[in-house]
Order: structure tokens, then sequence, then C-alpha cells
């Protein structure tokens, strides 16, 4: 048996990781940006203080883009805080992590470096490595114009250099610098070899040129050229990239213009946020093709484990709460309604009880209380293997049932634990610095995407208070173990 300092140490590092998971900063139903913002960077700078090894492991777990950049910028500001030892194994998890996190976050984090002045060595050895192993520098060039002259500046990278030449001043020199001169000094040049640069030289006075640059610079010049939107879209789209198709989805059906979707690809999570953005009426009329796209990415998503989990029962929150915010809407109705599929393929044989009472998951919208301890009942009825509950765990309907009702099961009808249960919440609670519990006897987790349920899963069972630190460390050792093992040899000899 864990002592007692070992547990607390284990749930302090717990309540973050859940927190990493589910916040991203921003307004929830219940509590403000500002809220969220406070709570969130005091147990940034709790745990980065008591526990950092710890702290920079979470880097190698399901977190959320937007406290893995936190993390990263945490740690290489605080870098003389950290042993030699841990510097490195810090810099091999901030390299697989920026390897992994969309460019605009990971540009977004170099600018923030750079106003902190952040510029050790270290900091900049990461900057150089990652923009060293960019695909496209042309295309970072003209699509993240901003973010890559920041870093090139604050890292010193002679871009002269890396394009055959240069004079080391960042800019470069002769034909070899074309790069350079793009980014500093693009009137130097009347022409450009590499074609995308060159196209972006000829959109500013060209409107045929526009439609050969990334969507989010070409959408500026058809601005500038007074292009229609519905001409521009209908002329971009082959150039749009699966995300672009879904953020312009709203504006190309209010200008008539048709954006074609792709289904057969999308991650279940945003999937089912795009069912959810359609309306009623639509969904209904393309209910083949929605519940089998939904269904195929959730049998992606099983993997080897689809129909190994026996008996499972789901207690799946549609209430009113689960509209979100104007930040985030319906996010948390997207993360059931994706968990919901995902359980179906996982299952042997699968009980979905959604909270509103409604059988049909496909026109599932934020409706009514929260009755959760009524939903509870029905599911523990059904004697399942596995108890799954998606909700923010605000239990009103009526109030504090659902924890009574899992207080006696635990208790008297399965001490033994013959069924597992788990509560998987999508809302970060900024005012208790936690995500939301139903009982101290259920194993909560933070939750965002569907997708890492089987993990969260696993990482909630140390959520019961059974187990202390060492065992919640051994588990993020061997994540972090997979995660590195995923490194590519360029990143391996990042810092």
């Amino acid at each position: 048996m864990a002592s007692s300092a070992e547990l607390v140490a284990a749930e302090d590092v717990l309540l973050f990781v859940n927190a990493a998971i589910t916040s991203t900063g921003q307004r929830e139903f219940r509590s403000d940006e500002h809220e969220q913002h406070l709570s969130l960077d005091f147990l940034h700078a709790y745990v980065r203080i008591n526990y950092r090894p710890l702290y920079a492991a979470s880097l190698a777990l399901d977190i959320n883009d937007h406290n893995a950049a936190l993390i990263v910028r945490r740690l290489l500001e605080t870098a003389g805080e950290a042993t030699e030892r841990e510097r490195r194994a810090e810099g091999r998890l901030i390299a697989a992590r920026l390897a992994r996190l969309p460019a605009p976050r990971v540009y977004q984090l170099f600018r923030a470096l750079r106003t902190a002045k952040v510029n050790n060595r270290r900091t900049r050895a990461i900057m150089r490595d990652w923009l060293a192993a960019r695909p496209d520098p042309a295309l970072d060039a003209v699509k993240y114009r901003a973010g890559l002259k920041c870093a090139a500046r604050h890292a010193h990278l002679p871009l002269g250099e890396r394009s055959g030449g240069g004079n080391g001043d960042g800019r470069g020199g002769g034909d070899g610098g074309e790069l350079g001169d793009f980014l500093f000094a693009p009137g130097r040049r009347k022409h450009f070899t590499t074609p995308l640069l060159d196209a972006w030289r000829r959109a500013h006075y060209e409107q045929g040129a526009l439609y050969e640059l990334p969507f989010t610079v070409a959408e500026g010049f058809a601005a500038t050229h007074g292009i229609g939107r519905r001409a521009f879209l209908e002329r971009i789209a082959p150039r749009m990239t699966r995300l672009e198709r879904l953020r312009v989805q709203e504006s190309a059906r209010t200008h008539r213009a048709e954006v074609a979707i792709d289904l057969a690809g999308m991650p279940l999570t945003r999937l089912a946020s795009y069912v959810l953005g359609l309306p009623l009426d639509d969904r209904a009329a393309r209910r083949a093709e929605l519940t089998g796209a939904l269904r195929a990415a959730a049998r992606r998503t099983a993997g080897a484990q689809a129909g190994t989990w026996g008996r499972v029962a789901a207690v799946l929150d549609d209430s009113f709460s689960t509209t979100g915010s104007r930040q985030k809407p319906r996010r948390p109705l997207a993360t059931a309604l994706a968990c919901h599929f995902l359980l179906e393929a996982l299952a042997g044989s699968y009980l979905p009880l959604w909270t509103s009472g409604r059988q049909d998951a496909l026109l599932a919208h934020p409706y009514g209380p929260t009755p959760l301890g009524m939903r509870l009942l029905d599911a523990l009825e059904y004697a399942p293997d596995r108890l799954v509950i998606v909700s923010d765990g605000w239990d009103n309907a009526p109030p504090g049932l659902a924890g009574e009702v899992l207080r006696v099961w635990r208790a008297r009808l399965d001490p033994e634990h013959r069924t597992s249960l788990v509560h998987l919440n999508p809302v970060y609670d900024a005012e208790d610095f936690a995500v939301r519990r139903l009982s101290p006897s259920v194993p909560t987790a933070g939750v965002r995407n569907a997708e890492d349920l089987p993990a969260l899963v696993q990482l909630a069972r140390f959520a019961e208070g059974r187990t202390g630190l060492t065992e919640l460390r051994a588990h993020m050792d061997d994540r972090v173990r997979q995660f590195l093992g995923e490194e590519t040899d360029g990143e391996r000899g990042a810092v």
C-alpha cells in the first residue's frame, strides 16, 4: 500500500495531467477564459516546481497541443533549474513533441520564446533542428512567413547557407539565398526560381497566380483583388486541406459554393464535431453516409482491440451543458458521440444510455438536465463487464444521485470490482483545479479526443487512490519509452 505522501503526489500529478488533456484555456460552459487561464497557469507552475521530471514526461501523454506548447515553453524558460541529466531527457521529449505539433502552434511557441527573451543554446538548437526537419521550407516561407522570420532571427538561422550560399545574417546572398531574400528582402529579386515563392510574388498583381498558393495565403490575395467568395472557393478547392475544408464549410454554405468534404479519412472526434454541426434534417437525410463514416473511423481507432472489451455499457451526457461555449461549440457532446461509436467498436455487446433518453445517437443535440444517477441504475442492471461514463460530472436530476449509486454499488454490491468503472470527463473545472468527479470510488480521467479513450481508461486506474507515485512514475516511464521510440533519427540527435 502506498504511503499517504505518495498518494498525495500521485494525485497532484494526475490533477495536472487531467487538466492538460481537457483544458485549452478557452471559455467553457461554466467558467470563462480568464478563470481557465489562471487555474491552468497555477497547475503548470506547481507541478513544474515540485515534480519537474514528471512534468516533462507529460509530453509523452495524450495531452492537448495547447498544454504541450506551454510545457515546452516553461521547461525552456527555466532550464537553469534542471540538472544536466534532466535537461538531456527534456530535450529529447521536447524535440519529439514539437515534431508532432501543428506547424502554426510551433511558430506561435517560437514567437513567445522570443518575446520572453529565452535564447539559450539549447533553445536555439531545438528551433534550428525543428526548422531543418521541415519537409518544404518554401511552403513554410509562404504560409507561415512571419513565424519563420521570427524563428530565423531568434535562432540565428543562416538561411542563405541552407539554400546554398549566404552572408550569415539570416537573409542569404546570391542565387542560393533566395529563401532568405524572400523573407527579409523580397524586393531584391525580380524573379524567384522556386515556383511557390514566385507565385507569391506574381499574386500581388496577377489573379491567376493566387490559385497556386496555399489556401490561407490565397484567401488574403483574393480579398485584395476583390474576387467573390463563391468563385474563389470553387477554384481554390483542390488546394485546400481537409481541416481547411471543414473550417470553411459554414462559409461555403452561406455563399452557395460547395466544398467537398472527404469523410473517409477524417479522425473520429473531428468527424463527430462535423456531424453535430450539420442541421438535424441533413443528418437524417445523410444517415447511411454519416453513420458509415463514424463507424469506419471508430473501427480504425479500435484497431486490434475491436470486439475485445466484452459486455460494455456507456452513460453518455447530452444535457444542455454539452452546448460548450462560443470558442468550443458542442465539444463535450462531440467527445461523447465519438466515444459512443468507439465503445460500440470495442465492445462484444454494447448498451448506450444517453442522459436525454434518446435512442438515435446521430440526432444528438444538447438538451435538458443531467440525470446521471437514473442512467447509471439502468446501466448497472445490464450487468456489464465495463461501464464507461462520459460526462462533465454535473449530476443534477436529482443532485448527487449518481455518486450515491456508485458508492453503494462499490461498497455493497460489487466490492470485488467485477465490473470495471471509469468516468471520462471532457470539461476542466477551473474552480476546483480538476475535472469534476462523481464519486471517490470511481476513477476519473479527463478526455478531449475519443481516440485516446483506451489509454485514458488505463491511466484512470491511478485515480482510484490505491496506487502511489511509484506506480504512476513507472506507467509514465513506459509511455515515454514508447513515445521516444517513434522518433526519427533526425529528431533523436536534436539536442
